[in-house]
């Protein structure tokens, strides 16, 4: 991989993980899951296993690789829109508990 396409591949990473902070806080300020997909948070962290498989086969499981780095960015993506997936899951039990008159 070139210099060029590794600093790419950095941003476009970096810059999905900028959005997803803002769509969980957003998502959990809503409390309700209108407007969530959970098919589509599911297919993103698909493509973040996707990538990070990507790296240990064109890096290999050398430890001592430069290149590491960027995992790092598809692992912090992965954990933050599990977190999404969670806050999603809490807001369908708060509509399903509004729904029953339970809470406003």
């Amino acid at each position: 991989m070139t210099l060029l396409s590794e600093i790419l591949e950095i941003l476009m990473v970096v810059s999905f993980g900028a959005s997803w902070p803002i769509n969980g806080r957003k998502a959990f300020k809503a409390r309700t899951a209108k407007g969530t997909s959970p098919l589509f948070l599911c297919l993103i962290l698909f493509g973040y296993v996707c990538g990070i498989a990507s790296k240990f086969i064109n890096i290999g499981f050398n430890i001592g690789s430069t290149k590491w780095y960027v995992v790092f960015f598809y692992i912090l993506n992965l954990v933050v829109v599990s977190i999404n997936l969670a806050i999603y899951f809490r807001n369908k039990h708060l509509d399903a508990k509004r729904a029953k008159g339970e809470i406003e």
